[in-house]
């Protein structure tokens, strides 16, 4: 499988930025290597006694304009790379939570949200600064040690003292090589450990109601101190490590200083270079410390950021388990019938089926109520039918097509699907409710609320259908967030409505108000109910009873009833529960 190149497509659009900023790097340097000559030729003219209050003005005026011009081209160079820098920063995260919206349910299942929290965060942070400050400063430090040993030896100063006074910088690559891929393997390690950190802390705060009714929260605490702790054991090593190495470059810098002082100021004494290229040479070292330092720096970003990259590229590789073929196919979903052949699905290979050759036949129009113990099968056919799990070929079929040779945008504008824990997001009850179109009008928000039975509750709030939700809808009750949920779902007003226990928080009462809104709004319209209740499918055109992945009866409510078996088992059971819940069983 061919791996996803990040900085390979970016530098492909994003070169004519990093030229220009070679040039204006280049030209900064180029200016700022003038100071050591310039205060050299200062101090020889001193030394001669030639150094007037005109020449002396003069060669301030110099100094000031070298300062200036250095600093002002200098700092276009580095805006245009950071600005460069923050717009692969926003690429990459809109490439990443839309290739995270085509993955599926499985990849989601391995990965959670903190872990991918992660990859958004940290991992493209420390790419974009080795694009963007590392290139500055690389470049700064790379062409301020050529030219500065280049003026060097232009100044006259002599190429064997040149390079004695450069010498101990030689040993950096070795450094370099030695400790770079051990920074980037503790970088990944800690990479890692902040996304386990981020995936607790989700977990924990979106727990946190059952958390404090179990007044467990001194061991959730302890909890997440041993995942901290664990950070920065990780951190700690990371920065021993680059500590040691950051600190070496200075060091050799020193040395370097060291060898220009001790040998230039020997050949000063002896005269056989003037005072002025002494003060030049120690000054002209003295610069190249700043680089050495910058290159140490670039260093541990650059292992840094490779290991932050080896993670983006290799989450980019990952390929959607669904495959869209994009062929939005000419079926009508208003006049075809969903139609099952005998199908039998495994979540992997080896594993017991979850389905067993189930086969039903849903006319347009139609309703088929679904139900079954826990556990077998349900909820995975709803997603098979949506493709949010591939069916096996030909399995699934809407009118003469397979839904596998549909795109998958054709198939999931279609069918509209109500799970029972619907997921509302923390913005206005009007958005969540007109979620796949929010500028349409209130009034089809409102009808979709009535339908749902949810109206009553929304305009008793503050601001009614602007009122805003918490996460994950936490300030609804359970009851409420489902008729959200549901009435979302009516709001899409598709051919095929899948409602997968989607009233199971509601009172009786209100469960009933629901199916007979469902009822009257979806007349002539394919609707699916999977329940555990038999109030909520007693009306269907036909019924399934799944066991064990496998359809054990159907038919009609009265023809169910009427016969031993699991359907009437739990009538039976739910007929009990309610003449005790509503006192009308015996004492």
């Amino acid at each position: 499988m061919e791996r996803a190149t990040l900085l390979k497509d970016f530098f492909r659009k994003a070169w004519p930025a990093y030229l220009a900023a070679f040039g204006f790097h280049f030209a900064a340097n180029l200016i700022h290597v003038c100071y050591p000559q310039i205060l050299g030729r200062i101090t020889d003219r001193l030394q001669a006694g030639a150094l007037t209050a005109g020449l002396l003005a003069r060669e301030a005026l110099v100094l000031l304009a070298v300062g200036a011009g250095h600093v002002v081209i200098g700092a276009a160079g580095m805006l245009l790379i950071m600005y460069t820098g923050r717009t692969f920063e926003k690429q990459v995260r809109n490439r990443l939570f839309w290739h995270f919206s085509r993955l599926g349910e499985r990849f989601h299942a391995k990965n959670g949200v903190g872990r991918l929290l992660n990859y958004f965060m940290n991992d493209v942070t420390a790419v974009r600064e080795s694009i963007a400050m590392g290139f500055n400063a690389a470049t700064n430090a790379v062409m301020l040690l050529a030219a500065s040993v280049t003026m060097m030896v232009l100044a006259g100063i002599p190429p064997g003292l040149v390079a004695a006074s450069v010498l101990p910088l030689l040993a950096i690559p070795l450094f370099v090589v030695r400790f770079g891929p051990r920074i980037r393997d503790r970088s990944l390690d800690v990479q890692r450990a902040l996304g386990e950190m981020t995936e607790t802390a989700e977990e924990q705060f979106g727990g946190i109601r059952v958390t404090k009714s179990f007044a467990v929260e001194p061991i959730m605490n302890a909890r997440f101190g041993k995942t901290v702790e664990r950070i920065r054991e990780s951190q700690l090593r990371l920065v021993r490590l680059s500590a040691f190495f950051q600190a070496v470059v200075p060091f050799l810098g020193a040395a370097s200083l060291a060898v220009a002082i001790v040998l230039g100021g020997r050949m000063a004494v002896a005269g056989r270079i003037t005072l002025g290229h002494f003060v030049s040479l120690t000054l002209y070292v003295r610069m190249l410390m700043h680089p050495l330092q910058q290159i140490g720096n670039v260093v541990n970003a650059i292992q840094r950021s490779r290991a932050s990259l080896e993670r983006l590229n290799g989450l980019l590789s990952e390929r959607p388990e669904i495959a869209d073929i994009g062929r939005p196919g000419d079926v009508s979903f208003g006049q075809a019938a969903l139609e099952v052949r005998n199908l039998t699905f495994r979540y992997g290979p080896g594993e017991r089926p979850v389905l067993r050759n189930v086969s039903f036949r849903v006319e347009p129009g139609a309703t088929l109520g679904i139900t079954g113990r826990t556990g077998s099968g349900k909820t995975t056919l709803a997603k098979l039918i949506l493709r949010l799990i591939d069916p096996p070929p030909g399995t699934i079929r809407i009118g003469d097509a397979d839904i596998r040779e549909l795109s998958l945008e054709s198939l999931r504008t279609q069918i509209g699907y109500v799970p029972q824990d619907g997921f509302l997001f923390s913005t206005t009850i009007r958005e969540n409710i007109a979620f796949h179109k929010r500028d349409e009008e209130l009034a089809a928000v409102e009808r979709a609320a009535r339908q749902a039975c949810i109206y009553d509750s929304i305009v008793r709030m503050e601001h009614r259908f602007d009122t805003r939700l918490g996460e994950r809808g936490l300030t609804l009750s359970g009851g409420q967030r489902q008729r959200v949920s549901l009435a979302r779902g009516l709001f899409k007003n598709a051919p095929i409505m899948i409602l997968d226990d989607s009233t199971s928080a509601v009172d009786a009462a209100t469960e009933q108000a629901v199916i007979e809104s469902l009822r009257r709004e979806r007349k002539n319209r394919t609707t699916l109910i999977i329940s555990h209740r038999i109030s909520a499918i007693k009306h269907a055109d036909e019924i399934i009873v799944l066991d064990d992945g496998e359809i054990v009866q159907r038919g009609t409510h009265e023809a169910l009833i009427a016969r031993p078996g699991l359907y009437r088992t739990f009538h039976s059971i739910q007929e009990e529960g309610s003449r005790f819940a509503t006192g009308t069983g015996d004492s």
